[in-house]
């Protein structure tokens, strides 16, 4: 009996590993292509990113934008850029991330502008 249960948990543990094995690779292979299909416009975002040392979601929080609409981009922008005035009682830091985060939206607007056709693929993908 006990030989019988040693053999049903061996198979057990066979079965469950080769599913997570086929999980995995399933897994890795739609990372690879998520990877290709983000392609050059990822990288110099993620670029952007890096010389900046700001995210893009980090900005569009600073700026309170949820898209990359350039008309509100600005409002916003100017807005906070005038609250945060140091001769009107404000912070400079504050004031200064503000601009930084203008700085990057305006940098991903400009990649975006650079990639349109690679942005419709992702989208028809998806």
């Amino acid at each position: 009996m006990a030989k019988y249960l040693a053999q049903i948990v061996v198979m057990g543990v066979q079965v469950m590993g080769r599913a997570f094995a086929r999980a995995l690779q399933q897994e890795y292979a739609a990372s690879q292509a998520a990877a290709r299909a983000r392609g050059r416009s990822g990288q110099e975002s993620a670029a952007a990113s890096s010389i900046t040392g700001m995210s893009l979601q980090e900005a569009q929080q600073i700026l309170n934008v949820s898209t990359l609409n350039p008309e509100d981009i600005q409002k916003n922008y100017e807005h906070l850029f005038k609250v945060n005035d140091k001769s009107l009682g404000g912070s400079f830091y504050l004031q200064s991330k503000v601009v930084r985060a203008k700085e990057r939206l305006d940098e991903e607007l400009n990649i975006q502008s650079q990639h349109p056709q690679q942005q419709s693929q992702e989208k028809t993908e998806t």
